[in-house]
């Protein structure tokens, strides 16, 4: 198949689902189309284990957004099926510049659907098939066209035969829908990659090449190499000394200074907050002084020391704000935002990690920023496998702590859990009016491509 093929199945497939239909089911099946396509008539290009995890990444990605039809199932979805895309058209380029890619081909793709000499095919015009295609069909079809209206004059009856029929179609919306599943195929199937990409793919491999291992340049002209060196040391020294007081008075005030309960969650967000913009900034200290020849300066290593103590003192300020948080958990109860903090947390604590290598293994930047996207990727996927909701208010349940029925109310995929505490406890109903159980009611009366899976599995006999 060739690549106009791929875009108008893929957009009478798009258009076929999302016809007169609501955003569910539809989705996910369009992407397995997506998914079986790439896996058919591409395999001859799997060559790693890679491809494999990827293909088994977009078939449960599809399933838990058919089940759940939320956005972070959506968007573990799309970027399953993008990067397998990615991978296996492209395999030589860096996953890190698929992302850019796919912002660049949906402005690109508004101008590139008219270089119809890209993407249509080329085919010089056979005489003896237009021979075959006018005598068999044209001429015949012509006669019998011009038949059928002197007939249709003459006899009401056979008139009939032909007309009073309509077809129930919404064009506007047909149209749109064609519109938009070409343009989606199209990025998808015919995406350009600017010469850029190729160019500078070099610059984010992992290791260094041999010539670079040697040259080692200043960041800036008014100062050689072993004054930016000694500058380094007494930085990284410095930040070391002010990293360990902050963690002391973190501490401090985290374990041994009486904080009133209504404080608690702003002190929390604070410090948290102030854990966030430290990680950052020392994931940049360490990208700055080890960006090329300091990797492998013989007289660097003192700078390696520090900075090694640099980061496992990050990672010490990361182990007391999850600490901070288990303890804000305790006396509130867990809500998504608490959760994020913890997937946070834990991503900057593999990025510390990752520095750590790349310092030992004298890896380049480009290393850490190869390696986070697939955790950050991994996390995504995670995120979209778990139902949140129930785990927040089985917990919370469990131990009473943020249980009342506002909260619980807003969270989603947890109707069970919700309507079994409220049975046990109509003392703690506020509100009598319940738009929950008006959502379900709403969901399950869609069509089979507009719903989600969880709610045909849901017992609404409370």
């Amino acid at each position: 198949m060739k690549k106009l093929h791929f875009i108008l199945a893929s957009s009478l497939v798009f258009t076929l689902l999302f016809y007169n239909e609501d955003l569910g089911l539809n989705w996910a099946i369009f992407g397995m189309v997506q998914t079986a396509l790439i896996c058919y008539f591409f395999q001859d290009k799997f060559t790693s284990r890679l491809h494999l995890v990827l293909v088994v990444a977009s078939v449960l990605s599809c399933f838990a957004f058919a089940w759940y039809g939320d956005f972070p199932s959506f968007f573990a979805m799309a970027l399953s099926i993008i990067f397998l895309q990615f991978k296996t058209q492209e395999p030589k380029l860096k996953l890190l510049q698929a992302l850019p890619l796919v912002f660049i081909n949906g402005i690109a793709s508004l101008g590139r659907i008219f270089m119809f000499s890209q993407y249509l095919p080329k085919r010089k015009v056979n005489n003896g098939f237009a021979k075959k295609l006018i005598a068999y069909f044209v001429i015949p079809f012509l006669f019998l066209g011009f038949f059928l209206i002197v007939y249709s004059f003459g006899s009401d009856h056979f008139s009939s035969l032909f007309t009073g029929y309509y077809l129930d179609i919404d064009a506007w919306q047909a149209f749109v829908l064609t519109a938009l599943g070409f343009f989606i195929s199209f990025t998808f199937w015919n995406y350009w990659i600017p010469e850029v990409c190729y160019e500078k793919n070099d610059l984010l491999d992992n290791d260094f090449k041999e010539e670079a291992k040697t040259q080692n340049q200043n960041s800036f002209s008014f100062l050689d190499i072993d004054f930016e060196r000694r500058s380094g040391e007494i930085t990284l020294f410095l930040l070391n000394v002010l990293l360990l007081v902050f963690i002391a008075t973190y501490n401090y005030e985290q374990f041994f200074e009486v904080v009133k309960k209504s404080n608690l969650s702003s002190d929390t967000h604070e410090r948290v907050n102030a854990v966030i913009f430290s990680i950052i900034m020392a994931v940049g200290v360490i990208l700055f002084y080890f960006k090329g020849g300091f990797n492998f300066d013989e007289k660097a290593k003192n700078l390696k020391k520090l900075a090694k103590i640099w980061i496992l003192l990050n990672g010490i300020l990361i182990l007391c704000a999850i600490i901070k948080n288990s303890e804000y958990v305790s006396f509130f109860g867990l809500t998504y935002k608490r959760l994020g903090v913890y997937a946070f947390l834990i991503l900057a604590l593999i990025g510390l990690v990752l520095s750590f290598i790349k310092i030992t293994k004298q890896k380049t930047n480009a290393f850490l920023f190869n390696q986070m996207i697939w955790y950050f990727y991994g996390t995504i996927l995670l995120c979209s496998f778990v139902n949140w909701g129930n785990l927040i208010t089985n917990y919370n349940i469990s131990v009473n702590k943020g249980v009342e029925q506002r909260f619980l109310r807003s969270l989603n995929f947890n109707h069970k859990g919700y309507y079994d505490y409220f049975k046990l406890h109509p003392e703690d109903v506020e509100d009598k009016y319940d738009y929950k159980e008006g959502n379900v009611a709403r969901v399950q009366n869609e069509t089979i491509l507009s719903r989600s899976l969880y709610f045909e599995f849901l017992d609404t006999n409370k």
